[in-house]
């Protein structure tokens, strides 16, 4: 899901095989992805009950749902019947719970054909009391007939009614805890709904978007319109939705590569159907990348597709999400939560980024495919920078009561989909890749819910690597590094460089990563990745070639600044009688180049205690190691060819 902004980015148009339907405007529009969150937080004016709202229907199992909606798209109001079929986990119980808001009015609740009692027990649970006991294991159903005003300004629009060019609309949009304001349902990240049957009854000359297959439309019995909507995939109770205007139907179709057709349906406003009919087909494209990446499309029995609603982001509804706009950002981000969202379902708002995260990279991998653009570059520069541009925040959401946090553009969007393109960097392509998609195979959490722990254990099955530092650093700490580094080529075959690094958050100490540097000259370069383990770490480079470059990760796999101090275009052999004294300041380890033998040479503080000595040493290149616990201005003297040879220099 994400809000959407019209933000920074402009980028150049050029022909792609992938996106070759993105428009001028589109482009314009890709700074969305990282930037359009769920943004209308102001509308959450009281969340203190929000992370409560798990308690329902505790000791149950949802197994089905068969719901009749009636629905004027012209009024906001909502009335109908939820049949619900369960199965008791924690018996034996008389008593079950739905989650529904107390200004919605249950009017009676069915069980065997009998009215049982119910009551409000919190301001947003109501209590089903049956007449005997029902035991652990036992399965059973009952039905709830409710209608009402669902409450207006406390969600992203958890159930609106608006208008488009004249013609009201009808729409939902549950994520996180909005279910519960137009619907009696159980909310938990733990149980989500084993299949539904939707049956939306409307005025004629009105379509009903929702979710699974259209699989009957016809009159009932009060000449009302009404689409049944059948979904026979496991759902998560936020994903169920509707949406109810005078639609214009129109289908794509998506053939992957192991043979499935995907049929790709839009319903859009009357009016918009001609732009839109011209920009959807780019999906298709999309849903072939990431079949073909990680795992086919989840859904492909039923369908995918759009329904255009007025809000002005996107939601990822399973297997339709509600778009406000179709530009390419929008449509690959959306499409990329049925993968990470629908089919695998975040297992607590504390990991948001397993949904936004995923769905944020996914839409920058459409641009990595796009050969030939800039759009690849310009999708990890500005989301790098939109990291970078505050010192601290987590990926990891830490108030789950608070919309904003969890909905976090910088962190549960930007952030966490540059934590994946960092872990990629880290493991591989290959490792990476496939621990994802065993991660989306895992019967354990396949049309389930996981948690980030998951994801990490598949990734270190893959790689064979240890990955519980980077994940302390980069999921659960803040901030970011930024490197000083100093590179100096003393002679002709090695060019010495030193890595220390300074944190923007105290949370994290140090950025234990792989370094990629770039040293060239007008004839060659070689790409060095440095394994930067601890501060004033410093390498021996080999090259065959005086250095004229030096760039830090030039291909931009990091979270990171950097500030350089080289001797880029310098050559040493052209002043055969300078010692060269390097880095400075340093750490621990300074080297001294001397292109005739010396005497000794000799450290001292500023008082003259003496810190460090040695005797004779060859021309060449020489390390010496200085204690831990002495900083500060310090005196170099050394002697060579009978002159005496005073420098200064700076320990960190």
């Amino acid at each position: 899901m994400k809000r959407s902004y019209l933000f920074l980015i402009t980028f150049i148009l050029l022909a792609t095989s992938l996106v070759a339907q993105i428009n001028t405007n589109e482009i314009q529009q890709q700074w969305d992805i990282q930037q359009c969150s769920k943004s209308r937080i102001h509308h959450h004016q009281n969340l203190s009950k929000a992370g409560n709202s798990t308690f329902a229907g505790a000791n149950m199992d949802i197994q089905y749902h068969r719901i009749h909606w009636f629905i004027e798209p012209s009024q906001r109001f909502i009335s109908g019947s939820v049949f619900t079929r369960f199965k008791i986990t924690q018996g034996p119980t008389k008593i079950i719970n739905f989650e529904l808001e107390s200004v919605m009015t249950v009017d009676s609740v069915l069980y065997h054909g009998q009215n049982i009692s119910f009551a409000d027990s919190l301001p947003y649970l109501v209590n089903l009391y049956f007449p005997n006991p029902l035991a652990t294991g036992a399965v059973d159903s009952v039905e709830v007939f409710y209608h009402g005003v669902p409450p207006s300004g406390t969600g992203f629009g958890s159930f609106e009614q608006t208008q488009h060019n004249n013609s009201p609309i009808v729409w939902t949009l549950s994520e996180p805890y909005g279910a519960r304001e137009w619907w009696p349902s159980k909310n938990a990240l733990s149980d989500k709904i084993d299949s539904l049957d939707i049956y939306v009854h409307m005025p004629q000359g009105n379509r009903a978007a929702s979710n699974g297959k259209l699989v009957e439309s016809y009159l009932d019995n009060d000449s009302l319109q009404v689409n049944h909507w059948k979904h026979s995939h496991p759902i998560a109770t936020y994903l169920v939705a509707i949406a109810v205007t005078n639609y214009a139907a129109y289908s794509h179709q998506a053939v992957l590569n192991s043979g499935k057709t995907v049929d790709v349906l839009n319903y859009v406003y009357p009016e918009d159907s001609a732009a839109w009919a011209s920009a959807t087909g780019g999906v298709v494209n999309s849903i072939k990348l990431y079949s073909d990446l990680f795992i086919d499309y989840p859904f492909h029995n039923e369908k995918y597709g759009h329904a255009q609603f007025g809000w002005g982001g996107g939601m990822e509804h399973q297997t339709m999400s509600f778009m406000g706009g179709n530009s390419h950002s929008l449509m690959a981000h959306e499409l990329a939560h049925q993968w990470f969202g629908d089919m695998v379902t975040l297992g607590s708002w504390h990991d948001i980024w397993l949904n936004e995260g995923f769905a944020t990279y996914l839409t920058g991998l459409t641009y990595e495919n796009s050969p030939g653009t800039p759009w690849w570059n310009q999708w990890k520069s500005e989301t790098r920078n939109h990291v970078m541009s505050a010192p601290g925040g987590s990926v990891y959401c830490d108030d789950t009561t608070n919309v904003s946090r969890i909905f976090s553009s910088r962190l549960s969007y930007s952030k966490g989909a540059y934590v994946l393109h960092m872990l990629r960097w880290v493991v591989g392509d290959d490792a990476f890749f496939q621990g994802v998609k065993n991660y989306l195979n895992d019967t354990s959490i396949s049309f389930k819910y996981a948690r980030t722990q998951q994801l990490k254990q598949h990734i270190e099955n893959t790689s064979g690597m240890n990955l519980t530092e980077f994940f302390n650093d980069w999921y659960y700490g803040q901030g970011y590094p930024t490197y000083q580094i100093t590179a100096y080529q003393p002679v002709w075959d090695t060019v010495y460089v030193t890595l220390t690094q300074s944190t923007s958050h105290s949370s994290v100490s140090f950025f234990e990563m792989p370094v990629p540097i770039r040293i060239g000259s007008p004839q060659s370069d070689t790409l060095i990745v440095l394994n930067h383990t601890q501060n004033g770490q410093v390498f021996a480079i080999p090259v065959d070639f005086w250095m004229q470059s030096f760039e830090f990760d030039p291909d931009m796999h990091l979270v990171a600044q950097a500030n350089l101090q080289t001797n880029v275009g310098i050559q040493t052999q052209d002043q055969p009688n300078e010692i060269a004294v390097f880095p400075n300041p340093f750490v621990n380890q300074l080297f001294v180049y001397a292109p005739k033998p010396i005497e000794w040479i000799q450290i001292l503080d500023i008082t003259g205690k003496e810190i460090l000595s040695t005797g004779f040493l060859n021309a060449g290149t020489h390390l010496l190691n200085l204690p831990s616990n002495v900083t500060g201005f310090l005196f170099l003297r050394m002697s060579s060819d009978g002159c005496l040879i005073t420098k200064k220099v700076i320990k960190n």
